[in-house]
This record gives structure tokens, C-alpha cells and sequence, in this order.
């Protein structure tokens, strides 16, 4: 625990953090997001956000440990503050009588009693979890996906690792990308002069990283607020786009075959960066994945329809499952057979099929997959 969270703290830090805790409950609104429209105490930022971030992560968790305690369930604010007291008891390893008094303060004078009962109970209660995913708390679906595509040891490991708090990355240019993200922006590899597509560039992270080796980037995205988010942060990191466009990925208005290098940062499940959103693991649905599937093919169909004759086209996710990882490898191998696939040599990246991946636990970045084609010499041979 840092220490801006064992320190004395306000009486109302938690009732702070139970408010905001509600915002992403009842409301659907994002955690970060709220944390920063939120104006938060100097002094409590700290534990604030800890216990924003870390009760909305272990939702699950908590609630198996709360519910051992409670016949009736209580109404969502109570429920948060018991949410908020179990994790300081279970997570921060916070001393009992710090973390139950001031949750007891925070709670509204006619559940003090309540609150104060279920959390003294959960103070000398041991941690005990029926199966793999309420400990990690995470839905089902995910890790029995997660476990069927990487292997039970390293899909744990993997969801182990997003519990923790995420490191913070910041580019010389002073723009914040996760460090995998910028390795892939590097496997790109734009050469001086040659004309590069972003498709789906938004927020602008990879785009104005491709635009510091001197090449001619445009940058695409067909939600128009992000196009703008991209324009925005060309301006502040000092980048050169030779433009900015709002266009949908699948059906561009780019003449064919006009780029040397195509990346395809594709929309998807993002089960790769919940360590940094701490709520997406609730709002990721099981059939995302396969319809995020079908999304990323065509993308990559256009993208290969984009690229010269020998030109490159990347594509890249921030998930780890096989249906938005290695099944888009082979659809590739099988719509593209002139197209060669272009080894990774990098010791970061493990292999994945044709591509490569990084998983959590590998480097404490996000995980992320990519793929490197040399397109057919001659357009229309790789049909």
C-alpha cells in the first residue's frame, strides 16, 4: 500500500469513493472517467482512487465475501460501502479498526448498525473462494475463454496480473502509451518518405508515433470524435499527419493499392488492457468477441486491397483470444496465399501462429497480439 493510502485520511474519503463507486453502478459511467471529472481531496486522492478502481475490479470477490454475511440484500449504496470496507480488509490489508470505523463514518446514520456489523464479521473472516474466477473476479465467460485459448497457468496469470495497478507510460513527446502499444507502432517500421495508413487510429496513439520516422501517415478512424481526438494529439505531441480523416475502415476512400504500409489497430474485445479499465471486464459481452471477429476480417481484407504491391500491412489487437488472434492469421493464409508472413524477431514477443503475442505477465504492459504481412508482389496474386 502506498503511502498515500496508509496515512491519516479524511473522515469522508470513503464516502467519496462510495459516491463515485455508485456514478459507475447505477449510472454505466466509466471509472476513469469519473475519477476525472471528480474534484478529490489532495490529501485522499490517493486511497480515493485505489478503492474507486480496486472495488469496481474485485466486484465479485467482494460480494462473495459480503454475501456469506448478509440474508437480505442490501441496496446498492450500502452495498458499496460494504464493497469498500471488505476491500481494505481483504485487498489493502488495511488495520481492522481503521477500515471498518471510517466505513462505518461514511455509511448513512441508519445503516451505521448494519455496516458496522457485517464488516466487523468480514475482519476476522479467512478468504475462501468457491472457483478460480469470483477470487480473480472476473465474469465466467472470460476466464473459461481465456483458459481454453492460452492455457489454464498462463490465462490466470494473465487475469492475476490486470488485478494490479497498471504502470504508467509517457513518450518523450510527453503522449502516455502503454509500452507494448508503442512496440507495435516500431514492427511497423515506416521508412522515410513512404506513404502510411493508421485505420483505426483513434485516440492517436500509434499514428503519431509512426509520424516521428518521417513518413507520410494519414491517419483514419470512422468514429468522427475520435478522428478529432486523433487531430488533437498530433497538435500537442508536435506530430506531422499528412491527414486526418473520418472514414470507415471497411469500405475506404483511398484509391487502391496507394500505401506502402497499412496498420490495422483493430477494434476489439480489449481483454488485453482490463488492467487499465477497470470496469470493462462487466461491460464485455461473450458474443463481442466473435462479432469483433467478423469486424477485424474485413478490415484486414481492405487493408490488403490498400497496400501496394509488396507493401506491408499490420495488424494488431489488445485482446488474447484465438478468435480475434490466430483465426484472423489463418483467415489471411487462406484469402491471402501470396501474402507472406513477416517473422517477429524481437525476444519480447512470444510466438503466436504466424504472429506474435504479449501477455501481462511477460513485461507489466497490456497484452497485445500482431501480425506482419508482405503483401504480393504483383496486386491481385494474393486472391
Amino acid at each position: 500500500m502506498s503511502s498515500s493510502q496508509s496515512g491519516p485520511v479524511s473522515k469522508n474519503a470513503r464516502a467519496v469513493a462510495a459516491k463515485l463507486v455508485d456514478r459507475v453502478e447505477r449510472d454505466g459511467a466509466y471509472a476513469n472517467l469519473v475519477l476525472a471529472s471528480a474534484e478529490l481531496p489532495a490529501r485522499d486522492a490517493g486511497l480515493i482512487t485505489e478503492l474507486v478502481y480496486g472495488v469496481t475490479r474485485m466486484r465479485r470477490a467482494l460480494d462473495h465475501l459480503i454475501d456469506g454475511f448478509v440474508s437480505d440484500p442490501p441496496d446498492l449504496t450500502t452495498r458499496n460501502l460494504l464493497r469498500i470496507g471488505a476491500y481494505q480488509l481483504h485487498m489493502l490489508d488495511t488495520p481492522a479498526y481503521a477500515a471498518v470505523s471510517e466505513t462505518v463514518e461514511a455509511a448513512p446514520r441508519r445503516q451505521r448498525g448494519f455496516v458496522n456489523a457485517v464488516l466487523r464479521r468480514l475482519a476476522d473472516v479467512e478468504s475462501a473462494w468457491p472457483t478460480e474466477a469470483v477470487r480473480l473476479s472476473y465474469p465466467d465467460w472470460m476466464v473459461e475463454r481465456l483458459e481454453a485459448d492460452l492455457g489454464m497457468s498462463e490465462a490466470h496469470a494473465a487475469l492475476e496480473q490486470m488485478n494490479q495497478p497498471s504502470p504508467v507510460t509517457t513518450r518523450p513527446d510527453g503522449y502516455v502509451q502503454d509500452r507494448a502499444s508503442q512496440w507495435v507502432a516500431e514492427l511497423v517500421d515506416p521508412q522515410p518518405g513512404e506513404k502510411v495508413l493508421d485505420m483505426c487510429a483513434g485516440p492517436g496513439g500509434k499514428a503519431t508515433a509512426l509520424a516521428r520516422h518521417l513518413a507520410t501517415v494519414v491517419a483514419a478512424d470512422h468514429r468522427p470524435h475520435r478522428a478529432s481526438l486523433v487531430a488533437a494529439n498530433a497538435a500537442k505531441t508536435g506530430a506531422s499527419l499528412a491527414g486526418v480523416v473520418a472514414a470507415d475502415g471497411c469500405q475506404p476512400p483511398f484509391r487502391p493499392h496507394s500505401f506502402d504500409r497499412v496498420l490495422v489497430d483493430a477494434p476489439c474485445s480489449g481483454l488485453g488492457v482490463l488492467g487499465r479499465r477497470a470496469d470493462a471486464r462487466w461491460r464485455v459481452k461473450p458474443d463481442d468477441v466473435e462479432e469483433l471477429a467478423l469486424l477485424q476480417a474485413k478490415l484486414v481484407q481492405a487493408a490488403f486491397n490498400l497496400a501496394r504491391p509488396g507493401g506491408v500491412v499490420v495488424y494488431s489487437v489488445c485482446t488474447m483470444t484465438s478468435a480475434e488472434t490466430a483465426k484472423i492469421d489463418q483467415m489471411v493464409a487462406r484469402e491471402h496465399p501470396g501474402a507472406e508472413a513477416v517473422p517477429i524477431d524481437d525476444t519480447r514477443w512470444r510466438p503466436q501462429g504466424r504472429g506474435a503475442l504479449i501477455l501481462p505477465q511477460d513485461h507489466n504492459t497490456d497484452a497485445m497480439f500482431v501480425a506482419k504481412y508482405q503483401a504480393p508482389h504483383h496486386a491481385g496474386s494474393g486472391q
